[in-house]
């Protein structure tokens, strides 16, 4: 399904696209490789090291796109290869991190001032687009509202929950898929939030994870006796695909569980790709005229560093 996939998008467009893949999902390392067979231009790789998958998309002139939280993921990631980072904040769909996106995107663009970024988290609208560049971003993803049009394969029902949610409406906690994500709020979610798993469970699901990722089952038992907490999400993160699934295929609200950003408050319809995109770009400008022109009305105070080794400011007065 993937090659195929990939093979139709090629036949639309001779623009550049990339493909996703969460390594820690079943069968995630099997798409990435598809995608290097395939010489996609852009891969997006999380919960992983990419170095091998660096190298082979390297090896034909392609990039890797590093999904990270914190500098020294993104740091790790750029020593495995990474050639941009899509730095996700606390507000994201799924596996944001514990900081807001309007802390962590400056943060990244000091500490890796030549690294392309990517905004994620919050974003969903041209106001967040603005704001995303003015952060230090170089581009911008909003999953959410991507996920929210008419095009996107997610299920009507969902779209619709979606719409009619606010911004309170999710849940972020770690017992879901064993590691810290933010998910729609539904009787079904917090049901999969409130309670960790017994041990037993864990082993069954660590057992069928193993199965699905082609893992010895040799190799599951001292991993739940010495690295309990990795096998967890592990297992955790593997029985998780079938509610995913109820939610993003089969439009199941009872049953399923729908990874969401907080960005949904800010989502109250349901329009074609193309009318998303003109329409972000026209608040986008009108965003940054209005900021712009807030900022002309301080063009006479100058702001001078003592010397150049310091960053400390002084301000005087250009009158």
């Amino acid at each position: 399904e993937t090659r195929a996939a990939i093979q139709c998008i090629r036949s639309l467009t001779s623009e550049p696209f990339g493909i996703g893949a969460t390594l820690l999902m079943p069968g995630a390392a099997d798409n990435a490789q598809v995608a290097i067979e395939e010489q996609v231009p852009l891969v997006n790789i999380s919960l992983g090291k990419a170095d091998w998958i660096a190298d082979g998309v390297h090896d034909y002139g392609g990039h890797v796109l590093a999904t990270v939280t914190n500098a020294k993921h993104a740091e790790a990631a750029l020593h495995s290869g990474a050639d941009a980072l899509m730095c996700t904040g606390h507000e994201a769909a799924a596996h944001g991190g514990d900081v807001t996106s309007l802390c962590l995107i400056p943060s990244l663009a000091q500490y890796f001032p030549h690294t392309p970024l990517v905004a994620a988290g919050g974003f969903a609208n041209g106001q967040g687009l603005a704001a995303a560049l003015s952060l230090g971003a170089d581009a911008v993803a909003m999953g959410s509202r991507l996920a929210t049009t008419q095009e996107s394969p997610l299920a009507e029902e969902m779209k619709q929950a979606i719409v009619a949610s606010t911004e309170n409406d999710t849940l972020y906690g770690n017992k879901f898929d064993g590691i810290p994500a933010r998910v729609l709020k539904t009787p079904t979610a917090e049901a999969a939030m409130n309670k960790r798993p017994m041990l037993p469970v864990i082993a069954y699901r660590a057992f069928q994870a193993a199965r699905d990722m082609n893992i010895p089952l040799w190799k599951v038992i001292p991993g739940l006796l010495t690295q309990y907490n990795k096998m967890y999400a592990v297992a955790q993160f593997g029985a998780a695909t079938q509610q995913i699934m109820a939610a993003t295929v089969d439009g199941k609200l009872d049953g399923g569980v729908q990874f969401v950003g907080q960005s949904q408050g800010l989502i109250r319809d349901v329009p074609s790709v193309e009318e998303m995109v003109q329409r972000i770009i026209v608040e986008a400008g009108q965003a940054s005229r209005k900021t712009a022109a807030c900022l002309e009305q301080t063009n006479d105070i100058k702001y001078v560093k003592e010397d150049e080794d310091d960053l400390s400011m002084e301000r005087v007065s250009s009158g």
